[in-house]
Protein backbone atom coordinates (compact mmCIF):
# COMPACT_ATOMS: atom_id res chain seq x y z
CA UNK A 1 0.00 0.00 0.00
CA UNK A 2 1.42 3.24 -1.06
CA UNK A 3 1.38 6.51 1.50
CA UNK A 4 -0.18 9.24 0.79
CA UNK A 5 0.83 12.96 1.63
CA UNK A 6 -2.42 15.73 1.25
CA UNK A 7 -1.57 19.74 1.45
CA UNK A 8 -3.70 22.43 1.62
CA UNK A 9 -1.54 25.21 0.28
CA UNK A 10 -1.76 28.95 1.20
CA UNK A 11 -3.47 31.25 0.87
CA UNK A 12 -7.42 30.52 1.87
CA UNK A 13 -9.55 32.07 5.18
CA UNK A 14 -8.17 30.01 8.56
CA UNK A 15 -11.44 29.73 9.87
CA UNK A 16 -12.22 26.13 9.55
CA UNK A 17 -10.46 22.66 8.23
CA UNK A 18 -10.30 23.04 4.29
CA UNK A 19 -13.54 20.87 3.26
CA UNK A 20 -11.87 18.74 0.43
CA UNK A 21 -9.45 17.60 2.63
CA UNK A 22 -11.82 16.65 4.88
CA UNK A 23 -13.52 14.74 2.33
CA UNK A 24 -10.65 13.11 1.26
CA UNK A 25 -9.42 12.13 4.69
CA UNK A 26 -13.00 10.55 5.59
CA UNK A 27 -12.60 8.09 2.75
CA UNK A 28 -9.01 7.25 2.58
CA UNK A 29 -9.50 6.65 6.81
CA UNK A 30 -12.46 4.48 5.66
CA UNK A 31 -10.29 2.29 3.55
CA UNK A 32 -7.90 1.70 6.20
CA UNK A 33 -5.61 3.73 3.35
CA UNK A 34 -1.70 5.30 4.81
CA UNK A 35 -1.99 8.65 4.86
CA UNK A 36 -1.44 12.29 6.69
CA UNK A 37 -2.48 15.46 6.10
CA UNK A 38 -1.14 19.50 6.41
CA UNK A 39 -3.05 22.65 6.81
CA UNK A 40 -0.24 24.47 5.02
CA UNK A 41 -2.55 27.72 4.84
CA UNK A 42 -2.64 27.37 8.26
CA UNK A 43 1.08 26.45 8.92
CA UNK A 44 2.15 28.97 6.38
CA UNK A 45 0.16 31.80 7.74
CA UNK A 46 1.27 31.29 11.22
CA UNK A 47 5.01 31.34 10.10
CA UNK A 48 5.05 34.40 8.30
CA UNK A 49 2.77 35.96 11.75
CA UNK A 50 5.25 35.02 14.12
CA UNK A 51 8.18 35.53 11.72
CA UNK A 52 7.60 39.24 10.81
CA UNK A 53 10.15 41.46 8.97
CA UNK A 54 11.45 44.25 11.34
CA UNK A 55 8.97 46.90 11.37
CA UNK A 56 9.84 50.93 10.44
CA UNK A 57 6.26 52.64 11.21
CA UNK A 58 4.39 53.13 14.37
CA UNK A 59 1.41 50.89 12.48
CA UNK A 60 3.05 48.02 11.88
CA UNK A 61 5.05 48.01 15.46
CA UNK A 62 1.90 48.40 17.09
CA UNK A 63 0.26 45.55 14.94
CA UNK A 64 2.91 43.24 16.05
CA UNK A 65 2.86 44.00 19.48
CA UNK A 66 -0.45 43.39 19.26
CA UNK A 67 -0.14 40.21 17.29
CA UNK A 68 -0.97 37.30 19.69
CA UNK A 69 -4.16 39.15 21.54
CA UNK A 70 -5.12 39.34 18.10
CA UNK A 71 -5.16 35.62 17.31
CA UNK A 72 -6.60 35.06 20.72
CA UNK A 73 -9.44 37.70 20.07
CA UNK A 74 -10.72 35.90 16.93
CA UNK A 75 -11.09 32.86 18.60
CA UNK A 76 -13.60 34.25 22.04
CA UNK A 77 -17.10 34.60 21.66
CA UNK A 78 -16.93 38.16 22.83
CA UNK A 79 -15.03 39.47 20.34
CA UNK A 80 -18.04 38.93 17.95
CA UNK A 81 -20.39 41.17 20.31
CA UNK A 82 -17.45 44.31 19.67
CA UNK A 83 -17.95 44.43 15.84
CA UNK A 84 -15.03 47.18 16.62
CA UNK A 85 -12.40 45.18 18.25
CA UNK A 86 -12.82 42.13 15.52
CA UNK A 87 -12.42 44.38 12.86
CA UNK A 88 -9.12 46.02 15.00
CA UNK A 89 -8.19 42.29 14.92
CA UNK A 90 -8.46 41.60 11.13
CA UNK A 91 -7.11 45.10 9.91
CA UNK A 92 -3.71 44.34 12.46
CA UNK A 93 -3.37 40.84 11.48
CA UNK A 94 -3.57 41.67 7.85
CA UNK A 95 -1.05 44.62 8.30
CA UNK A 96 1.73 42.20 9.86
CA UNK A 97 0.97 40.06 6.82
CA UNK A 98 1.30 42.75 4.58
CA UNK A 99 4.40 43.79 5.99
CA UNK A 100 5.94 40.27 5.90
CA UNK A 101 5.50 39.71 1.86
CA UNK A 102 6.30 43.07 0.85
CA UNK A 103 10.36 42.36 0.48
CA UNK A 104 8.81 39.63 -1.33
CA UNK A 105 7.45 41.04 -4.12
CA UNK A 106 3.67 40.12 -3.15
CA UNK A 107 0.83 40.75 -0.77
CA UNK A 108 -0.39 38.26 1.97
CA UNK A 109 -3.58 38.95 3.47
CA UNK A 110 -5.93 36.36 5.69
CA UNK A 111 -7.68 35.70 2.64
CA UNK A 112 -5.32 36.28 -0.51
CA UNK A 113 -2.52 36.34 -1.99
CA UNK A 114 -1.07 38.49 -5.22
CA UNK A 115 2.20 39.02 -7.02
CA UNK A 116 3.40 41.78 -8.36
CA UNK A 117 4.85 40.05 -11.43
CA UNK A 118 3.18 37.04 -11.44
CA UNK A 119 -0.29 36.26 -12.38
CA UNK A 120 -2.00 32.91 -11.21
CA UNK A 121 -3.90 32.77 -14.95
CA UNK A 122 -0.84 32.51 -16.84
CA UNK A 123 0.77 29.36 -17.07
CA UNK A 124 3.97 30.88 -17.69
CA UNK A 125 4.13 32.42 -14.54
CA UNK A 126 2.65 29.49 -12.19
CA UNK A 127 5.87 27.52 -14.25
CA UNK A 128 8.12 30.21 -12.90
CA UNK A 129 6.94 29.62 -9.80
CA UNK A 130 7.76 25.93 -9.99
CA UNK A 131 11.37 26.72 -11.14
CA UNK A 132 12.30 29.46 -8.41
CA UNK A 133 10.38 28.60 -5.22
CA UNK A 134 13.00 30.40 -3.36
CA UNK A 135 11.46 33.34 -4.32
CA UNK A 136 8.23 33.15 -2.66
CA UNK A 137 7.31 34.21 0.08
CA UNK A 138 6.32 31.21 2.20
CA UNK A 139 9.19 28.96 0.92
CA UNK A 140 10.90 29.35 4.49
CA UNK A 141 8.26 27.20 5.82
CA UNK A 142 7.19 24.96 3.04
CA UNK A 143 10.85 24.44 2.16
CA UNK A 144 11.51 22.98 6.06
CA UNK A 145 7.99 21.84 6.77
CA UNK A 146 7.99 19.57 2.97
CA UNK A 147 11.74 18.24 4.11
CA UNK A 148 10.44 17.10 7.28
CA UNK A 149 7.29 15.40 5.66
CA UNK A 150 9.94 13.31 3.37
CA UNK A 151 12.21 12.38 6.05
CA UNK A 152 9.89 11.39 8.57
CA UNK A 153 6.61 9.74 6.50
CA UNK A 154 8.32 9.21 3.17
CA UNK A 155 4.69 9.61 1.02
CA UNK A 156 5.15 7.81 -2.04
CA UNK A 157 2.23 10.03 -3.28
CA UNK A 158 1.61 13.79 -2.29
CA UNK A 159 -1.29 15.69 -3.49
CA UNK A 160 -2.11 19.33 -3.50
CA UNK A 161 -5.84 20.71 -3.14
CA UNK A 162 -5.81 23.71 -5.23
CA UNK A 163 -9.65 25.30 -5.11
CA UNK A 164 -8.33 28.91 -5.01
CA UNK A 165 -6.80 31.69 -7.26
CA UNK A 166 -5.09 32.73 -4.40
CA UNK A 167 -3.43 29.39 -3.41
CA UNK A 168 -2.11 28.64 -7.29
CA UNK A 169 1.34 30.27 -7.64
CA UNK A 170 2.36 28.97 -4.03
CA UNK A 171 1.19 25.47 -5.33
CA UNK A 172 3.30 25.45 -7.93
CA UNK A 173 6.26 26.72 -5.74
CA UNK A 174 5.77 24.11 -3.45
CA UNK A 175 5.11 21.80 -6.54
CA UNK A 176 8.99 22.79 -7.87
CA UNK A 177 10.17 22.82 -4.86
CA UNK A 178 9.27 18.91 -3.98
CA UNK A 179 9.97 18.28 -7.67
CA UNK A 180 13.73 19.12 -7.04
CA UNK A 181 14.18 17.55 -3.51
CA UNK A 182 12.09 13.95 -4.48
CA UNK A 183 12.07 13.29 -8.04
CA UNK A 184 10.50 9.91 -7.03
CA UNK A 185 7.39 11.28 -5.57
CA UNK A 186 3.95 11.21 -7.41
CA UNK A 187 2.61 14.58 -7.20
CA UNK A 188 -0.96 15.21 -8.18
CA UNK A 189 -3.36 18.14 -8.46
CA UNK A 190 -6.58 18.56 -7.95
CA UNK A 191 -9.55 20.78 -6.29
CA UNK A 192 -12.14 23.18 -7.54
CA UNK A 193 -9.84 25.21 -9.80
CA UNK A 194 -8.30 22.54 -10.82
CA UNK A 195 -11.51 21.13 -12.31
CA UNK A 196 -12.37 24.39 -13.89
CA UNK A 197 -8.99 24.69 -15.81
CA UNK A 198 -9.36 21.09 -17.03
CA UNK A 199 -12.78 20.90 -17.72
CA UNK A 200 -12.63 24.49 -20.01
CA UNK A 201 -13.12 25.05 -23.49
CA UNK A 202 -10.10 24.34 -25.16
CA UNK A 203 -7.83 22.85 -22.51
CA UNK A 204 -4.14 21.85 -22.60
CA UNK A 205 -2.44 20.68 -19.80
CA UNK A 206 0.65 23.50 -19.26
CA UNK A 207 1.90 20.95 -16.13
CA UNK A 208 3.19 17.83 -17.87
CA UNK A 209 6.71 16.68 -16.58
CA UNK A 210 5.90 18.58 -13.35
CA UNK A 211 2.46 17.29 -12.15
CA UNK A 212 2.07 13.69 -13.12
CA UNK A 213 -1.74 13.33 -12.42
CA UNK A 214 -4.49 16.00 -12.61
CA UNK A 215 -7.57 14.70 -10.97
CA UNK A 216 -11.14 17.32 -12.53
CA UNK A 217 -14.18 16.63 -10.00
CA UNK A 218 -14.66 14.43 -6.46
CA UNK A 219 -10.68 12.81 -6.14
CA UNK A 220 -11.64 10.21 -3.77
CA UNK A 221 -11.46 7.21 -6.33
CA UNK A 222 -8.59 9.12 -7.80
CA UNK A 223 -6.28 9.02 -4.51
CA UNK A 224 -7.78 5.27 -3.49
CA UNK A 225 -6.28 4.06 -6.97
CA UNK A 226 -3.27 5.54 -6.33
CA UNK A 227 -2.98 4.26 -3.10
CA UNK A 228 -3.29 0.96 -4.38
CA UNK A 229 -7.06 0.18 -2.68
CA UNK A 230 -10.68 -0.44 -4.11
CA UNK A 231 -13.29 2.65 -3.65
CA UNK A 232 -15.68 -0.15 -2.46
CA UNK A 233 -17.04 1.24 1.22
CA UNK A 234 -19.01 3.58 -0.36
CA UNK A 235 -20.08 7.03 1.46
CA UNK A 236 -18.59 8.01 3.98
CA UNK A 237 -18.27 11.01 6.35
CA UNK A 238 -15.37 13.83 6.49
CA UNK A 239 -12.74 12.99 8.78
CA UNK A 240 -11.72 16.18 11.16
CA UNK A 241 -9.20 14.55 12.85
CA UNK A 242 -6.31 15.46 11.33
CA UNK A 243 -7.25 18.57 11.63
CA UNK A 244 -7.51 19.03 15.32
CA UNK A 245 -4.10 20.71 16.57
CA UNK A 246 -4.98 23.76 14.24
CA UNK A 247 -6.03 26.34 15.77
CA UNK A 248 -8.36 28.24 13.17
CA UNK A 249 -9.63 32.05 14.15
CA UNK A 250 -12.58 30.81 14.97
CA UNK A 251 -14.88 31.34 18.45
CA UNK A 252 -16.14 27.49 17.93
CA UNK A 253 -14.99 24.73 15.80
CA UNK A 254 -16.77 24.75 12.17
CA UNK A 255 -17.35 21.51 10.25
CA UNK A 256 -17.63 21.76 7.18
CA UNK A 257 -19.84 19.46 4.57
CA UNK A 258 -21.32 18.93 1.55
CA UNK A 259 -24.06 16.72 0.69
CA UNK A 260 -24.29 17.33 -2.72
CA UNK A 261 -21.54 19.01 -5.15
CA UNK A 262 -22.99 20.68 -8.78
CA UNK A 263 -25.86 22.15 -8.72
CA UNK A 264 -29.10 21.28 -8.50
CA UNK A 265 -31.20 24.00 -10.40
CA UNK A 266 -28.79 23.92 -13.43
CA UNK A 267 -30.40 25.96 -15.41
CA UNK A 268 -29.46 29.55 -15.04
CA UNK A 269 -27.67 31.13 -17.70
CA UNK A 270 -24.06 31.81 -18.07
CA UNK A 271 -23.45 29.32 -15.15
CA UNK A 272 -19.76 28.11 -14.63
CA UNK A 273 -21.23 25.05 -13.59
CA UNK A 274 -22.52 24.59 -17.04
CA UNK A 275 -19.54 25.57 -18.80
CA UNK A 276 -17.78 23.11 -17.36
CA UNK A 277 -20.45 21.07 -17.73
CA UNK A 278 -20.51 19.24 -13.93
CA UNK A 279 -22.88 16.93 -13.26
CA UNK A 280 -25.34 17.91 -9.98
CA UNK A 281 -24.32 14.62 -7.80
CA UNK A 282 -26.25 14.77 -4.40
CA UNK A 283 -26.56 12.39 -1.29
CA UNK A 284 -29.97 11.11 -0.60
CA UNK A 285 -31.94 13.56 1.81
CA UNK A 286 -31.55 10.90 4.61
CA UNK A 287 -28.24 9.96 4.51
CA UNK A 288 -27.56 13.49 4.71
CA UNK A 289 -29.34 14.41 7.50
CA UNK A 290 -27.70 11.16 9.12
CA UNK A 291 -24.74 12.94 8.74
CA UNK A 292 -25.28 16.31 10.16
CA UNK A 293 -26.98 14.69 12.75
CA UNK A 294 -23.40 12.14 13.13
CA UNK A 295 -21.26 15.31 13.35
CA UNK A 296 -23.39 17.62 15.48
CA UNK A 297 -23.01 14.44 18.56
CA UNK A 298 -19.51 14.36 17.51
CA UNK A 299 -18.36 18.24 17.97
CA UNK A 300 -21.94 19.53 20.12
CA UNK A 301 -19.51 23.01 20.38
CA UNK A 302 -19.42 23.33 16.72
CA UNK A 303 -20.93 24.98 13.91
CA UNK A 304 -21.94 23.07 10.80
CA UNK A 305 -21.29 24.90 7.55
CA UNK A 306 -22.99 23.28 4.68
CA UNK A 307 -20.63 23.81 1.52
CA UNK A 308 -22.90 22.86 -1.32
CA UNK A 309 -23.72 25.25 -4.18
CA UNK A 310 -27.40 25.31 -2.89
CA UNK A 311 -29.45 23.29 -0.45
CA UNK A 312 -31.61 20.98 -1.99
CA UNK A 313 -35.68 21.39 -1.19
CA UNK A 314 -35.65 18.36 -0.13
CA UNK A 315 -31.93 18.23 2.25
CA UNK A 316 -33.90 21.67 3.73
CA UNK A 317 -37.31 19.62 3.82
CA UNK A 318 -34.92 16.49 5.58
CA UNK A 319 -33.11 19.21 8.26
CA UNK A 320 -36.65 21.29 9.40
CA UNK A 321 -38.01 17.83 10.45
CA UNK A 322 -35.35 16.65 12.27
CA UNK A 323 -34.53 17.63 16.30
CA UNK A 324 -32.77 20.47 17.06
CA UNK A 325 -28.82 20.12 16.46
CA UNK A 326 -25.87 22.30 16.75
CA UNK A 327 -26.16 25.49 14.72
CA UNK A 328 -25.72 25.21 10.87
CA UNK A 329 -25.45 27.75 7.61
CA UNK A 330 -25.52 27.16 4.01
CA UNK A 331 -26.81 28.61 0.91
CA UNK A 332 -30.37 28.04 -0.33
CA UNK A 333 -32.24 28.84 -3.35
CA UNK A 334 -35.30 31.41 -3.20
CA UNK A 335 -38.16 29.07 -3.23
CA UNK A 336 -41.84 28.75 -2.20
CA UNK A 337 -40.90 27.09 0.91
CA UNK A 338 -38.42 29.51 2.41
CA UNK A 339 -41.52 32.08 1.94
CA UNK A 340 -43.50 29.96 4.58
CA UNK A 341 -42.74 31.20 7.97
CA UNK A 342 -43.77 28.29 9.63
CA UNK A 343 -41.04 26.13 7.76
CA UNK A 344 -39.11 28.80 8.55
CA UNK A 345 -39.54 28.35 12.14
CA UNK A 346 -38.72 24.73 11.33
CA UNK A 347 -35.29 25.43 10.31
CA UNK A 348 -34.91 27.94 12.71
CA UNK A 349 -35.44 24.72 15.42
CA UNK A 350 -33.20 23.06 13.49
CA UNK A 351 -30.15 24.76 14.29
CA UNK A 352 -30.47 26.96 10.93
CA UNK A 353 -28.64 29.99 12.25
CA UNK A 354 -28.35 31.59 8.32
CA UNK A 355 -28.98 31.49 5.14
CA UNK A 356 -27.05 32.89 2.00
CA UNK A 357 -29.25 33.91 -0.98
CA UNK A 358 -28.21 34.61 -4.67
CA UNK A 359 -31.20 37.06 -5.17
CA UNK A 360 -28.75 38.70 -7.63
CA UNK A 361 -31.01 41.68 -8.92
CA UNK A 362 -33.97 43.52 -7.89
CA UNK A 363 -35.57 43.76 -11.95
CA UNK A 364 -37.94 40.49 -12.23
CA UNK A 365 -37.07 40.86 -16.25
CA UNK A 366 -33.53 40.05 -15.31
CA UNK A 367 -33.99 37.75 -13.53
CA UNK A 368 -35.94 36.03 -15.95
CA UNK A 369 -33.35 36.37 -18.72
CA UNK A 370 -31.02 34.92 -16.54
CA UNK A 371 -33.14 31.88 -16.19
CA UNK A 372 -32.57 32.23 -12.12
CA UNK A 373 -36.50 31.03 -11.67
CA UNK A 374 -36.84 33.18 -8.88
CA UNK A 375 -40.28 35.88 -8.75
CA UNK A 376 -39.30 39.04 -6.78
CA UNK A 377 -42.44 39.13 -4.20
CA UNK A 378 -41.47 35.39 -3.41
CA UNK A 379 -37.84 37.06 -2.52
CA UNK A 380 -38.95 39.77 -0.33
CA UNK A 381 -41.65 37.37 1.48
CA UNK A 382 -38.39 34.76 1.86
CA UNK A 383 -36.35 37.62 4.01
CA UNK A 384 -39.34 38.84 5.97
CA UNK A 385 -40.35 34.82 6.60
CA UNK A 386 -36.65 34.38 7.66
CA UNK A 387 -35.75 37.29 9.87
CA UNK A 388 -39.25 36.37 11.81
CA UNK A 389 -37.96 32.93 12.39
CA UNK A 390 -34.78 34.10 13.66
CA UNK A 391 -32.77 33.25 10.91
CA UNK A 392 -29.85 35.35 9.01
CA UNK A 393 -29.65 36.28 5.76
CA UNK A 394 -26.46 37.10 3.70
CA UNK A 395 -28.02 38.02 0.38
CA UNK A 396 -25.87 38.23 -3.15
CA UNK A 397 -26.48 40.76 -5.50
CA UNK A 398 -25.10 40.55 -8.98
CA UNK A 399 -24.15 43.55 -11.14
CA UNK A 400 -23.35 43.78 -14.70
CA UNK A 401 -24.76 40.78 -16.33
CA UNK A 402 -26.21 41.09 -20.04
CA UNK A 403 -29.49 41.45 -19.63
CA UNK A 404 -28.67 44.43 -16.75
CA UNK A 405 -28.67 48.11 -17.40
CA UNK A 406 -28.74 51.36 -14.87
CA UNK A 407 -32.45 51.08 -14.66
CA UNK A 408 -32.54 47.81 -13.67
CA UNK A 409 -29.43 48.05 -11.12
CA UNK A 410 -31.29 50.88 -10.01
CA UNK A 411 -34.30 48.50 -9.35
CA UNK A 412 -31.94 46.31 -7.57
CA UNK A 413 -30.88 49.25 -5.14
CA UNK A 414 -34.82 50.01 -4.79
CA UNK A 415 -35.59 46.76 -3.42
CA UNK A 416 -32.70 46.04 -0.87
CA UNK A 417 -33.56 49.42 0.20
CA UNK A 418 -37.04 47.89 0.28
CA UNK A 419 -36.58 45.49 2.50
CA UNK A 420 -33.30 46.61 4.23
CA UNK A 421 -34.48 45.21 7.83
CA UNK A 422 -34.83 42.08 6.47
CA UNK A 423 -31.27 41.83 5.20
CA UNK A 424 -28.47 41.28 7.50
CA UNK A 425 -25.32 41.18 5.12
CA UNK A 426 -25.08 42.38 1.57
CA UNK A 427 -22.77 41.01 -1.06
CA UNK A 428 -22.04 42.85 -4.13
CA UNK A 429 -20.36 41.22 -7.47
CA UNK A 430 -19.92 42.31 -10.90
CA UNK A 431 -20.79 39.37 -13.30
CA UNK A 432 -17.82 37.92 -15.10
CA UNK A 433 -18.53 35.85 -18.74
CA UNK A 434 -17.52 32.69 -17.90
CA UNK A 435 -15.41 31.13 -21.10
CA UNK A 436 -17.19 28.46 -22.98
CA UNK A 437 -20.90 29.65 -21.72
CA UNK A 438 -23.18 28.73 -24.20
CA UNK A 439 -24.82 32.08 -24.36
CA UNK A 440 -21.56 33.94 -25.02
CA UNK A 441 -22.20 32.79 -28.80
CA UNK A 442 -24.88 35.93 -28.71
CA UNK A 443 -22.29 38.78 -27.11
CA UNK A 444 -19.40 40.46 -28.77
CA UNK A 445 -16.86 38.72 -26.57
CA UNK A 446 -12.46 39.67 -26.14
CA UNK A 447 -9.77 38.42 -24.24
CA UNK A 448 -9.57 40.95 -21.14
CA UNK A 449 -6.46 38.57 -19.64
CA UNK A 450 -3.46 37.63 -21.34
CA UNK A 451 -3.64 35.03 -19.00
CA UNK A 452 -4.58 31.06 -21.40
CA UNK A 453 -5.50 29.80 -17.70
CA UNK A 454 -8.44 32.90 -17.39
CA UNK A 455 -12.21 31.47 -16.48
CA UNK A 456 -13.76 34.41 -18.03
CA UNK A 457 -13.61 37.05 -20.91
CA UNK A 458 -14.98 40.46 -21.53
CA UNK A 459 -17.49 40.99 -23.79
CA UNK A 460 -19.30 44.28 -25.06
CA UNK A 461 -22.22 45.03 -23.53
CA UNK A 462 -25.04 44.96 -25.53
CA UNK A 463 -27.43 47.73 -23.36
CA UNK A 464 -24.12 49.62 -22.81
CA UNK A 465 -23.79 49.37 -18.92
CA UNK A 466 -19.88 48.02 -19.29
CA UNK A 467 -17.67 47.64 -15.90
CA UNK A 468 -16.76 50.87 -15.62
CA UNK A 469 -20.49 52.48 -15.47
CA UNK A 470 -21.44 49.35 -13.20
CA UNK A 471 -18.46 50.14 -10.77
CA UNK A 472 -19.36 53.78 -10.62
CA UNK A 473 -22.57 53.34 -9.77
CA UNK A 474 -22.11 50.97 -6.93
CA UNK A 475 -19.15 53.43 -5.62
CA UNK A 476 -20.79 56.22 -6.27
CA UNK A 477 -24.57 54.98 -5.90
CA UNK A 478 -25.06 51.92 -4.38
CA UNK A 479 -22.37 51.70 -1.41
CA UNK A 480 -23.59 55.30 -0.61
CA UNK A 481 -26.90 54.80 0.31
CA UNK A 482 -27.38 55.31 3.84
CA UNK A 483 -29.95 52.15 4.83
CA UNK A 484 -27.08 49.93 1.85
CA UNK A 485 -24.19 51.22 4.17
CA UNK A 486 -25.42 50.06 7.66
CA UNK A 487 -25.70 46.70 5.79
CA UNK A 488 -22.48 46.31 4.27
CA UNK A 489 -20.71 47.81 7.72
CA UNK A 490 -21.65 44.48 8.94
CA UNK A 491 -19.89 42.51 6.57
CA UNK A 492 -16.94 40.91 8.57
CA UNK A 493 -13.66 41.93 6.86
CA UNK A 494 -11.79 38.98 5.18
CA UNK A 495 -13.52 36.22 6.33
CA UNK A 496 -16.99 37.56 4.95
CA UNK A 497 -19.74 34.78 5.26
CA UNK A 498 -17.66 32.70 6.99
CA UNK A 499 -17.45 34.69 10.07
CA UNK A 500 -20.89 36.04 9.18
CA UNK A 501 -22.75 33.57 11.47
CA UNK A 502 -21.29 34.34 14.86
CA UNK A 503 -22.35 37.94 14.65
CA UNK A 504 -25.79 36.29 14.74
CA UNK A 505 -27.74 35.29 17.60
CA UNK A 506 -28.71 31.96 15.69
CA UNK A 507 -24.75 30.47 16.92
CA UNK A 508 -24.89 31.47 20.16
Amino acid sequence: MKRILLVHPPVSKPGEPPAGLARLAGALKTRGAQFRVIDANMEGLRFLLDNPAVPTDTWTRRACRHLYDNLAVLQKRETYQNRGRYIQAVTELNCVLAHRSVPHRSSVSLNNFTHDELSPVKSGDLLRSAQAPQDNVFYPYFRSRLAEALGEYAPDVVGFSLTFLSQALITLAMVGFLKKQAPGVRIVLGGGLVTSWARGPGWRNPFSGLVDDLVAGPGEGALLSLAGLEDTAGHCLPDYEPFRDYSYLSPRPVLPYSASSGCYWGKCSFCPEQAEANPYLGLPTGQAARDIEELARAEPSGLIHICDNAMSPSLLRGLARGKPRIPWYGFARISRALADPGFCSALRRSGCAMLKLGIESGDQRVLDELGKGIRLHESAQVLKAMKSAGIATYVYLLFGTPPEDEAAAKKTLEFIGHNRDYVDFLNLSIFNLPKGSPEAAGLDTYDFSQGDLSLYQGFVHPRGWDRGRVRRFLDKEFRRAPAIARILRRDPPSFTSNHAPFFTSGVW
